[in-house]
């Protein structure tokens, strides 16, 4: 009997965990899920066309299939489909920014069947999110935010838009992972397997609460169609960029101001850093970062209270951040940690700000090449600067070639590199650098941290200074 008890206890509560249908929370939510139709004038012959020589024989015909029924090069208008869903009564609308820009007019088409033309609020190309304003008669119905962060791997999700221009859609699954990153700095994807195509972009991703845990974004696919991998920006990143979008008609992100990688074991292991964790920083433009006192060379483990576990961590609590917050940084530096206080700027004022060029003495050059851990090395000299396009102030070791079975191949260091710092200390000689490099070996060292920057681009790498026996 107790056998008989516990296997009907266990049918009940996966019965409860698995639904019949998704028929109610279907009907309940789709008056808030908008199809989206886009208009644009384009150029005739601004898209793809057949390249084909000057005096080829089928010069003629491709022109003539051009100018087809006198057409030439006069604008055409084109449209494309989209999904979205309202957030509030008064008409406040979101979707993808891919599905909205560059159009010329937006028209919003509603469960029931009726159309509005909308207005763009704001939009945010880095979370590829979009926030349109329809003007209504009356209150329109909406649908609410949830928590992403309480979606767990293996939930049931509903996806609801307008897939290949079919209209109204409903298709369900699961969430199939968490924390996606795709290409973008502030990407925090839902991965499920609710089939999503092409037209379902800008439309909800729910739980079976109702709420809008995601907004479908994005498909990985051979074919360009659903196989299963689909991806919904979470909830708690959309919530924000909205909420920015409604007030400013922009995003106000906090900016540090400093240039980081991720910090390696063998990075770990030349600066002495007991775990592997947080951002390096490779350099320091004038900013917030500057005037608070960090450094190239710095590890950053904590902002704000919170530990950093990564590059893409410390981007995302950052952009998080409100602009003007007086923040603890806490940094590793030559062995010890220190915290800086730190004010942030704002990132969308400072997305062109020019790179600090790195100050320095011109070292004497010598008239030598040298081989050191495998790269073929000159001191920086007036020639070598025009031939690689560098500035008065550039100094440093030049890498003229790079032994293909030497550890510095494979880790990236190619001829045309410029080495500036060893051990975390400017070298302007070849010298320089074997005393960097016997410094770390009296201090015990396996390896040693180089400073190396590439058409201006900075970045540490850290090479083994002892040999296998």
């Amino acid at each position: 009997m107790a056998l008989a008890l516990g296997l009907l206890i266990a049918q009940a509560i996966a019965a409860q965990a698995r639904p019949d249908s998704f028929a109610d929370l279907a009907e309940k939510i789709s008056p808030a899920v908008v199809n989206i139709t886009t208009s644009t004038v384009v150029a005739q012959g601004s898209g793809p066309s057949p390249i084909v020589p000057d005096g080829s024989p089928f010069e003629d015909f491709f022109r003539e299939f051009r100018d087809r029924n006198g057409q030439g090069d006069r604008p055409r208008r084109t449209s494309a489909l989209g999904s979205g869903f309202v957030i509030s009564e008064d008409g406040y609308i979101v979707t993808n920014n891919h599905v909205i820009e560059s159009a010329d007019e937006i028209i919003i088409e509603f469960y029931s069947g009726d159309e509005l033309e909308a207005k763009v609020i704001g939009t945010d190309p880095k979370t590829d999110i979009a926030l349109l304003k329809v003007e209504a008669d009356g209150p329109l119905p909406f649908v609410s935010f949830g928590d992403s962060d309480t979606a767990r791997v293996g939930d049931w999700v509903m996806a609801m838009g307008n897939p290949l221009g079919q209209g109204f859609s409903v298709s369900a699954g699961i969430v199939s992972a968490r924390n996606r990153a795709l290409s973008g700095t502030y990407d925090d994807y839902i991965q499920t397997d609710a089939a999503i195509n092409r037209g379902n972009s800008g439309g909800p991703l729910f739980n079976l609460n109702g709420e809008v845990i995601g907004v479908n974004t994005a498909i990985l696919s051979p074919n360009g169609g659903s196989i299963g991998i689909g991806f919904s920006m979470a909830s708690n990143v959309v919530t924000r960029v909205v909420d920015q979008l409604q007030e400013y008609g922009e995003t106000r992100r906090g900016w540090l101001g400093v240039r980081i990688q991720d910090v390696t074991d063998d990075v770990a292991e030349a600066i002495g850093l007991e775990k592997t964790a947080g951002a390096m920083v490779t350099d320091v433009p004038d900013g917030p970062a500057k005037e608070g006192g960090m450094m190239a060379g710095d590890v950053i483990m904590s902002f704000d209270g919170h530990d950093v576990s990564d590059t893409r961590d410390l981007v995302r609590r950052v952009g998080n951040s409100e602009v003007g917050k007086s923040v603890r940084v806490v940094v590793f530096r030559e062995g010890k940690t220190q915290t800086l206080k730190i004010t942030l700027g704002r990132r969308e004022a400072a997305e062109g700000a020019v790179p600090a060029v790195q100050q320095g003495e011109d070292g004497e050059a010598e008239p030598m090449e040298k081989v050191v851990l495998g790269l073929t090395l000159s001191p920086l000299d007036d020639e070598l600067r025009g031939q690689l396009d560098l500035g008065d102030n550039a100094t440093g070791l030049v890498v003229k070639d790079v032994d293909t079975l030497a550890e510095a191949y494979e880790k990236g260091m190619r001829a045309g590199d410029l080495i500036t710092e060893a051990g975390q200390q400017k070298v302007l000689s070849i010298t320089d650098l074997e005393d960097r490099i016997a410094e770390a070996e009296e201090g015990g060292r396996k390896s040693l941290l180089l400073l190396v920057r590439r058409a201006g681009e900075p970045r540490f790498v850290a090479l083994s200074i002892v040999q296998d026996e």
